[in-house]
């Protein structure tokens, strides 16, 4: 096995055998921190697409990413992926400096979610595996001045933080239309909870530049618990012997499946499905 069949393996193995639900969610939390950008959030906001179908534009990203996690950044099927997601970028003026902070989201953001809240923590190698995994699709992407090293990649996503994140109406209706559509797939009644567990997955940053409320003491202490004890239950159950693809599952936008070359576009969900 190569470097690139052991880097894409290595993600193979934690997004769909060992971490797929906390991968899932903390990639969904990657994506709340891009909006806290004035120039990202204004950017979405734009579009009018995360307001008017926030379930499509999930869904749209959730595939896309998953068919380069579970293919591979190398395969046919991760190339044509990363390719329709270059198309589909390719019709706004996006700075490097932008793109290089969305993709240091999905770098990092999982791999600290993981050693908060996963059953075990990630090894060197495999925390490694998961930056060079990204830095590959970073190149696949054709971004400039990509960093080579997984701590000067961490810097730079910091620094970005801390000198773009600042509140603007545009950042708080995406963020606000994002966490509307993640409560909207729970019951009515327990709606509100969502809301002040997702407020407590935010740190004060985010929630500052989304103009959330400080969540009360209970939510502070329910949604981490929770999720503690899901990871200690986890220990020691049995391990999950098939994997999970996100690819296969059902998705409200694409009841009839989807077809990977038309992701992001409009009027596609009737077509016939594509996907292996």
């Amino acid at each position: 096995m190569n470097e690139t069949e052991r880097i894409q393996a290595t993600v193979y193995r934690l997004a769909c055998f060992d971490f797929p639900w906390d991968v899932t969610r903390s990639l969904e939390l990657a994506l709340f921190r891009t909006f806290a950008s004035p120039r990202i959030g204004g950017l979405l906001h734009a579009t009018g697409e995360f307001e008017a179908r926030p379930q499509k534009r999930y869904d749209d990203t959730d595939l896309i990413v998953s068919e380069i996690v579970e293919h591979g950044f190398a395969s046919e099927r991760g190339r044509r992926a990363i390719a329709r997601m270059n198309a589909i970028h390719a019709c706004f003026a996006i700075r490097n400096e932008d793109f290089l902070y969305v993709l240091s989201t999905f770098a990092f953001v999982p791999v600290r979610w993981i050693a908060r809240f996963g059953w075990r923590p990630l090894t060197e190698a495999e925390a490694m595996d998961w930056f060079l995994f990204w830095r590959e699709v970073g190149r696949g992407m054709g971004l400039a001045e990509l960093p080579e090293s997984r701590a000067a990649f961490e810097t730079f996503s910091r620094r970005y933080e801390a000198r773009y994140f600042r509140p603007t109406p545009a950042n708080q209706k995406v963020a606000l239309a994002t966490r509307e559509l993640f409560a909207s797939w729970f019951p009515r009644v327990i709606r509100p909870l969502v809301r002040a567990n997702i407020h407590t997955l935010l740190d004060y940053p985010l929630r500052t530049a989304f103009d959330f409320p400080e969540p009360g003491r209970l939510a502070q202490a329910l949604a981490p618990g929770l999720l503690r004890l899901r990871a200690q239950a986890l220990r020691i159950l049995p391990k999950r012997r098939r994997p999970r693809l996100r690819t296969q599952m059902s998705h409200r936008s694409y009841p009839n499946g989807y077809v990977l070359d038309n992701l992001g576009e409009n009027g596609t969900e009737g077509r016939l499905s594509d996907r292996p």
